[in-house]
């Protein structure tokens, strides 16, 4: 590390052996200040959110922790690990395939890195980590090279924490952006509550038929006879998602659709509060990095190869899985329509429609949050790829790509992030609960856990009864039938009793 003599013109690392105690001590304690500041930030959102019940975004928060926390362990694997990597010699014509950058232009490359403002700034953190060049020196004298420079295990390092880093910013960015436009359905609901407070006294009126056309719900989404209206439907869906992807008819129509489907007897049911926690309860799992995303990374870096052009053809994936997304969500509500419109000609009251499963990919709503999921996660890859890119080799090095490639990218991904904000994310908000079940989110926090813990005995319960059932002569066969019954009778009982909590507890406000 600090070999060559005094009497050498080249110039010698210093070690920490022969470092200041005063520069070391300054050092650390910036850093230690720093890290300390942030956890408290940390620790202080956290407190903010349970204080104001906010359970579903204070598990999201604990879950960028637990990113932070692999983070700080793949940082730790790259440095102690960073001598072996670098001390493993492979021959010289094994690098020379499959190369990012073509091997006559690295010597150039080289050169802009040197004048590059934002190299000039990071070469100094490199030099840091990188601490000398042993391991090139031992594959030196065996005629071989490097299986992995110790340069190039930094750049790695810096590339998967920009990554990480930049998917929890621009997933948080998303969610709040979508609840900003999700915020403008909130006097609608008001709107409907206060229609249902005045009706109240007219109950027991009957109510007039209507003919299923004149509802302007069907006016709307009703593209002529077959699933879904056929080719044109699906063509209205696609262009549909780019403006007002859902008015007032349709946020009322399927409002009444899911409490007529989950909670009929609670009208007043407060739609708009439960899709906020169920929202608010899937970005927990939006935020976090699942192993399949970490494998799409890796098999970009193995195909982004000189001339293939992967980092550009890689760019128009999330927006054209957004645009699949935001057609599909669409064509649900078209869906909606048709299944009513093609079974009545008029209904008595108001507009009723049918949730269900089929109308999802493989009959599971829950794909559509995956492939959001993997469309911010495919997006943050290519904006901190490129920034990355930017940052260390500088705009004009061969590994950047062709000029004209570079605004189509930047455009494309600023696109499919303002997209999947305003159109997509508050559309799956709704949509989402079109299904055969409802979320968690139904209930209020404690009772979710009367539920939980209520299961939890029932199930130890009844392990128990198996016991003493095995033990049991066959002579008092009834007695054990009578006791199951009853049983059973206390266990639905006791259900009844949560649900029936789950309505007049205070729920956090939006």
């Amino acid at each position: 590390m600090a070999g060559g003599g005094e009497g050498e013109g080249t110039s010698t690392e210093i070690t920490l052996q022969y470092t200041p105690t005063w520069i070391l001590a300054a050092v650390c304690s910036v850093i230690v200040i720093i890290s300390l500041i942030f956890e408290r930030l940390l620790h202080r959102a956290g407190k903010v959110l349970k204080k104001k019940n906010q359970k579903p975004l204070f598990d999201a928060l604990q879950k960028i922790k637990e990113e932070l926390m692999l983070l700080g362990f793949i940082s730790l694997l790259l440095t102690v690990f960073q001598s072996t990597l670098t001390k493993i010699c492979v021959r010289e014509s094994i690098m020379n395939h499959w190369l990012p950058c073509k091997r006559e232009t690295l010597a150039s490359s080289t050169k802009h890195l040197a004048a590059d403002f934002f190299t000039g700034v990071l070469g100094g953190g490199r030099r840091l980590l990188a601490g000398g060049g042993g391991g090139s020196d031992h594959c030196t004298k065996k005629g071989k090279v490097p299986l992995l420079s110790v340069e190039a295990v930094h750049q790695l390092h810096i590339f998967i924490f920009a990554l990480a880093v930049t998917h929890v910013l621009l997933s948080a960015i998303t969610v709040v952006l979508g609840l900003t436009q999700i915020n403008n359905w909130r006097p609608w609901e008001k709107k409907i509550q206060q229609e249902i407070a005045t009706a109240n006294g007219d109950a027991d009126a009957p109510q007039a038929f209507k003919q299923v056309e004149q509802f302007r719900f069907i006016q709307e989404r009703f593209k002529g006879f077959g699933r879904g209206g056929g080719l044109y439907g699906w063509v209205h869906s696609f262009f549909k998602q780019f403006y007002a992807s859902l008015t007032l008819e349709d946020y009322t129509t399927m409002r009444l659709g899911f409490i007529n489907k989950h909670c009929p007897t609670n009208p007043k049911f407060n739609f708009y509060k439960y899709m906020m926690r169920a929202l608010e309860s899937d970005f927990k799992k939006v935020v976090g990095i699942s192993w399949y995303l970490w494998a799409f990374v890796m098999l970009f870096l193995l195909l982004n190869v000189n001339g293939w052009h992967v980092y550009f053809w890689i760019s128009w994936v999330p927006l054209v899985v957004l645009l699949v997304v935001g057609a599909k969500l669409e064509h649900i509500i078209v869906e909606l329509a048709h299944e009513v419109a093609e079974k009545h000609a008029a209904v008595e009251g108001d507009l009723l429609v049918t949730p269900s499963d089929d109308f999802f990919w493989f009959h599971r709503p829950k794909i559509v949050l995956v492939l959001i999921h993997f469309i911010l996660f495919q997006n943050a890859f290519e904006i901190a790829y490129f920034f990355w890119i930017l940052s260390t080799y500088g705009f004009n090095s061969c590994i950047m790509g062709k000029k004209e490639f570079l605004i189509p990218r930047l455009v494309i991904s600023i696109l499919t992030q303002l997209l999947c904000s305003y159109s997509t994310l508050p559309l799956y908000a709704i949509v989402s609960h079109m299904g055969n079940s409802f979320k968690r989110a139904i209930f209020d926090e404690h009772v979710q856990a009367g539920l939980v813990g209520w299961a939890q005995n029932a199930k130890r319960n009844k392990g128990k009864a198996a016991k003493a059932g095995a033990t049991t002569s066959t002579g008092n066969g009834d007695g054990i039938q009578m006791r199951s019954v009853h049983r059973e009778a206390a266990a639905e009982k006791g259900t009844a009793m949560l649900i029936s909590q789950a309505s007049p507890s205070p729920s956090p406000q939006y």
